[in-house]
C-alpha cells in the first residue's frame, strides 16, 4: 500500500500489520493499488436475523448453503472503519482497473464506503461519491452498510454528557459504572514492555476469543501473531484500557488515538467476570473520558452491538458497500432480495420511529 488510501482514519501502522498478519483465511491482496483479501464468502452474513433464520428452514440447506458462499474479492481490509481507495487514479479509471484485475471473482465488494465527510476528509468524500455514482453505472448494487457508532466530544464533563440522555437510561448508566473499589483500571500504549511476555499475550489473545465465540456474527478471526505484532508496536498510537480484579485480567479495550479521534477496535473480556463488574458500560465511560480529558474530537466506537451503544449514548453514521456479481442473470435474480442485506439500516428505522 502506497502512500495515504482515501478513507483511512487509523494510523497507517494498523494496516501493515493487517497486510503482514491477515486474519485465518483471508489470503491479502493488492488490487490497483488498494489492499483487499478474498475469501468464500457467506452471503447470509450481514442479512436481518429473521431472514438469515427463515433461509436455514428451507429444505436440505445443509447441502445447498455451499452456493451461498461464492468465492469474493472484497475490496478493503477488516481492520479499517472505512474501506480503502486509492488517491490515484481518477474513479472512473479505478474502476475500470478494478473490474480488470477482479475479473477472475464471481463477486466483487467494496466495502464500508463512507456515505457522508463526517470523520473522512472532503477530498475523500468527494472520490469515494464519484465511485459510488461510476460504481451504479456499471451493474454494482449499492447496498447500505452497517451502523458506526461514534460520540462527539462537545460536552465538558461526562456529568454533561450524561444528562442529555433521558433519566431512566442515565439512571441505568450511572448505576452499572459507579465507582468499584474492587475494579482496577490502567493505560498502558502499545510498545509497553510487558508485551514481550508471552504468557501475558495468549491471556489476551485467549480473552478476545471468548468475545469473538460469543458473537452472533462471525466474519474475520485475527490471528495471534497480528495481537503480538500491534501490541508491541510503539508506534501506532495505541493505548490499551486493562480491567482487573485482584490482580486478575477480566477484561481490555485497545484503542488508537488518531487524527483527533479515539479508535475503540478490539475488546477482550474473561466471562462472566466482566458481566458481574458491567465492564461493556465501564469501558464505555472510560473510554469516552478519556477522549475527553485528552481533547479530542470524536470517540468512534466501531460497528456491533448498535442498540446497547444507542443506549450509551452513541450517534451513527453510515456505510454502503458496491457489490458486483460477475454472472448477468445472478445479478438479476439477487435485485430483488437487496434489502435483507441491510440489517442496520432496517434497525435505524424502526430505532427512529
Amino acid at each position: 500500500m502506497q502512500g495515504s488510501p482515501h478513507n483511512l482514519i487509523e494510523p497507517a501502522a494498523l494496516i501493515r500489520h493487517f497486510l503482514h498478519h491477515p486474519p485465518e483465511g483471508f489470503p491479502v491482496l493488492s488490487i490497483c493499488g488498494a489492499p483487499a483479501f478474498e475469501i468464500h464468502f457467506n452471503l447470509l452474513t450481514t442479512m436481518t436475523s429473521n431472514a438469515r433464520r427463515k433461509f436455514e428452514r428451507f429444505p436440505f440447506y445443509r447441502w445447498w448453503r455451499r452456493f451461498l458462499q461464492p468465492r469474493t474479492c472484497f475490496i478493503g481490509t477488516t481492520v479499517s472503519e472505512y474501506g480503502l481507495l486509492p488517491e490515484s487514479p481518477a474513479a472512473d479509471d479505478f474502476l475500470a482497473s478494478l473490474l480488470r484485475a477482479a475479473a477472475g471473482y464471481p463477486f466483487l465488494i467494496v466495502k464500508d464506503l463512507p456515505t457522508e465527510p463526517l470523520l473522512v476528509d472532503a477530498a475523500a468524500h468527494a472520490y469515494t461519491q464519484a465511485f459510488i455514482a461510476t460504481a451504479q453505472q456499471c451493474g454494482f448494487f449499492i447496498i447500505a452498510g452497517q451502523a458506526l457508532a461514534y460520540v462527539p466530544i462537545d460536552f465538558t464533563s461526562i456529568d454533561e454528557f450524561l444528562a442529555r440522555m433521558p433519566k431512566s437510561r442515565r439512571k441505568d448508566i450511572k448505576r452499572k459504572t459507579r465507582v468499584n473499589p474492587a475494579l482496577a483500571i490502567d493505560q498502558i500504549p502499545t510498545g509497553d514492555a510487558q508485551f514481550t511476555d508471552e504468557v501475558l499475550l495468549a491471556e489476551y489473545y485467549a480473552l478476545y476469543r471468548q468475545v469473538y465465540d460469543q458473537s452472533e456474527t462471525h466474519f474475520d478471526l485475527l490471528s495471534p501473531s497480528f495481537f503480538r505484532a500491534v501490541l508491541q508496536d510503539s508506534s501506532c498510537g495505541g493505548i490499551v484500557f486493562t480491567y482487573r480484579v485482584d490482580g486478575k485480567l477480566i477484561g481490555y479495550n485497545l484503542c488508537f488515538v488518531h487524527n483527533g479521534m479515539l479508535l475503540d477496535k478490539y475488546i477482550g473480556f474473561s466471562y462472566p467476570a466482566s458481566r458481574e463488574h458491567n465492564l461493556y458500560f465501564v469501558s464505555w465511560i472510560t473510554n469516552v473520558r478519556y477522549a475527553l480529558e485528552q481533547g479530542l474530537r470524536y470517540y468512534v466506537a466501531g460497528w456491533t452491538d448498535p442498540e446497547i451503544k444507542r443506549h450509551l449514548g452513541a450517534s451513527f453514521t453510515f456505510t454502503c458497500h458496491a457489490v458486483y456479481i460477475r454472472n448477468a442473470l445472478l445479478r438479476q435474480a439477487m435485485r430483488p432480495f437487496k434489502r435483507l442485506f441491510e440489517a442496520d439500516s432496517h434497525w435505524h428505522e424502526t430505532a427512529r420511529s
